[in-house]
């Protein structure tokens, strides 16, 4: 992982935004792009040493756009709200603000952990008639 890849993975979201009928230029696409670059920003600084790779997925169902972050550092941040960093502190605060939330699962059959996070889908972004579509980075 290198510092680029947070960059390219801001390209591809936007992308991927697009595809999904979500106007680039809205307020929500802005928090999205905002909180994937700062969750690939902390995999890459902090989970470089374990993890070679980092996946972010999309879905959108049930009125919710869903990414996760997975990486294979087994370390999961402490999520409380004193106790994350001032990106974490962000994602939570922006997901929040868009009826979402943050949360961390570690992996299942591997070593390593997911970054969680879900917003509430605007009314006004369309979103392919809010059908169910998933996508990996």
């Amino acid at each position: 992982m290198v510092p680029e890849a947070v960059r390219q993975t801001r390209r591809d979201t936007a992308a991927a935004l697009s595809e999904y009928g979500l106007s680039p230029d809205s307020a929500f696409a802005g928090a999205v792009l905002l909180v994937v670059s700062e969750l690939v920003s902390n995999a890459v600084r902090h989970a470089a040493g374990n993890s070679a790779t980092v996946d972010v997925t999309f879905a959108i169902a049930a009125e919710r756009l869903v990414i996760g972050v997975a990486d294979q550092d087994p370390h999961l941040p402490d999520l409380a709200p004193q106790a994350m960093g001032e990106g974490l502190r962000t994602v939570s605060e922006l997901t929040a603000a868009y009826g979402g939330a943050l949360s961390v699962e570690a992996a299942v059959h591997s070593c390593g952990k997911t970054m969680l996070v879900w917003f509430a889908l605007p009314d006004d972004q369309g979103l392919y008639g809010r059908r169910s579509h998933s996508r990996a980075l």
